[in-house]
């Protein structure tokens, strides 16, 4: 069974306050569940330490892509992500960085739910975001 991803607003509620949809509804044999990526490369380097957000971003996201190719899926298979930033200084920054690759990531311009949450840390210092990602396949 190949996985049938609705991704939309409902009218019932109000538009949403970045790219993201309300609802995902999901008819799927089967689900991935990727770990929060970090943009740690595959040797452990910290892409980005110096406070380079959009290297980070690109990092992280890259990191996501190659989990999902694992797994024969791609950003089309992607119902929910979860974003953790470690201050609230960094929104501005990831919602450009959304706005500039999330078109050609999601071209439909239906974009996945996403939960933003501000922590204190994450597992290492120079770490600024984390992106847990949800896929069905």
């Amino acid at each position: 069974m190949v996985a049938e991803i609705e991704i939309y607003n409902p009218d019932t509620l109000g538009s949403p306050l970045g790219q993201y949809m309300h609802v995902t509804r999901v008819k799927a044999s089967e689900f991935l569940f990727i770990a929060g990526s970090l943009s740690a490369d595959k040797d452990g380097n910290i892409i980005g330490a110096d406070l380079d957000f959009e290297a980070q971003c690109q990092q992280v996201f890259g990191n996501i892509h190659k989990a999902l190719a694992s797994a024969d899926a791609d950003w089309s298979n992607v119902v929910q992500f979860t974003t953790y930033l470690v201050n609230s200084n960094w929104i501005p920054p990831f919602m450009e960085y959304r706005l500039a690759n999330f078109p050609s990531m999601f071209p439909s311009g239906n974009y996945p739910p996403n939960t933003l949450l501000m922590v204190d840390r994450l597992v290492h210092e120079p770490f600024l975001v984390e992106v847990q990602t949800i896929a069905a396949i």
